[in-house]
């Protein structure tokens, strides 16, 4: 069984707070995903993130095929963390976690993902050239996004 992991780390010249409402309101998911995913959010999301919470939507990650994905947040630590895990959905597992921490002149978002291909060797072998892109394209457009929402950190490296 392979386990593969995805880190993306940010620093972006907001306040802590800020960045814990955007990133705790599952409802701005949708605004850092790319529009051609078909992101829709069935239910779920009128409330702020907590532990425990569900959350059910819709997305079209490849060749048009809608897809279902149950997540539960299964912990939040108010400005610190939080991690969901996939309960329904294309992976065999999906385990984000998402850190941001004060810095000088802002905050430092970091995302941990570990997951897990499903069709054993046939999922391995599609990996490389299609589910790691997909998802490092996924979160460039993120990273993207945030920088035109909150825009960039002077002397970010």
């Amino acid at each position: 069984m392979k386990i593969y992991t995805l880190r993306a780390k940010q620093n972006l010249p907001i306040s802590l707070q800020e960045a814990w409402d955007f990133l705790s309101d599952p409802n701005n998911l949708k605004t850092i995903t790319p529009d051609y995913m078909g992101f829709k959010i069935l239910s779920g999301a009128d409330r702020k993130m907590y532990a425990g919470q569900i959350i059910q939507y819709i997305v079209t990650p490849v060749a048009g095929i809608k897809t279902k994905w149950v997540t539960e947040i299964t912990q939040a630590v108010d400005k610190e963390y939080f991690v969901d895990e996939q309960r329904f959905g294309p992976y065999a597992l999906w385990h984000h976690k998402h850190f941001i921490k004060e810095i000088p002149g802002g905050v430092e978002m970091e995302d941990v993902i570990d997951y897990k291909i499903p069709f054993g060797i046939l999922g391995q072998l599609v990996h490389p050239f299609l589910v790691k892109p997909k998802l490092k394209e996924i979160f460039d457009y993120r990273e993207r996004k945030l920088i035109e929402l909150f825009g960039v950190l002077e002397n970010q490296a």
